[in-house]
């Protein structure tokens, strides 16, 4: 089970450990995006602090029908007590977790702020 908790902006948040190939890793507060489809999203700045291994481009389309390139890495999050492999996308200045990292899992949020978040696995 992976518990987070609202912030002053209404954002759901957890946790995360991410860790490079070379064993380096750091600590960040990701939000919960629903309507993010990958992964997880870095900033640029923590994938070249971390030197995460680049993986290939993605593309996606926004809101506003504008398309944008990004680098994608593979990193390592312990992800309920296990490891696991994942890509991450480069992308804007807030960390994002994405449907597919919570692939396998149900979402509970308390909403309202200091509200619990809690992310734990169907049975």
């Amino acid at each position: 089970m992976i518990e987070g908790a609202v912030n002053a902006r209404w954002e759901a948040v957890v946790d995360l450990r991410i860790q490079g190939s070379d064993g380096r890793a750091e600590e960040i507060e990701a939000v919960v995006d629903t309507g993010y489809q990958g992964f997880l999203a870095l900033p640029a700045a923590v994938v070249a602090e971390l030197d995460l291994p680049f993986a290939h481009f993605g593309q996606a389309i926004l809101a506003d029908d504008t398309v944008v390139d990004f680098a994608v890495h593979h990193a390592t999050v312990p992800w309920d007590s296990q490891p696991r492999d994942i890509q991450v996308d480069v992308a804007g200045s807030t960390p994002l977790t994405g449907m597919l990292l919570l692939e396998g899992y149900r979402l509970i949020i308390d909403v309202d702020v200091g509200g619990r978040v809690v992310i734990q696995a169907t049975p």
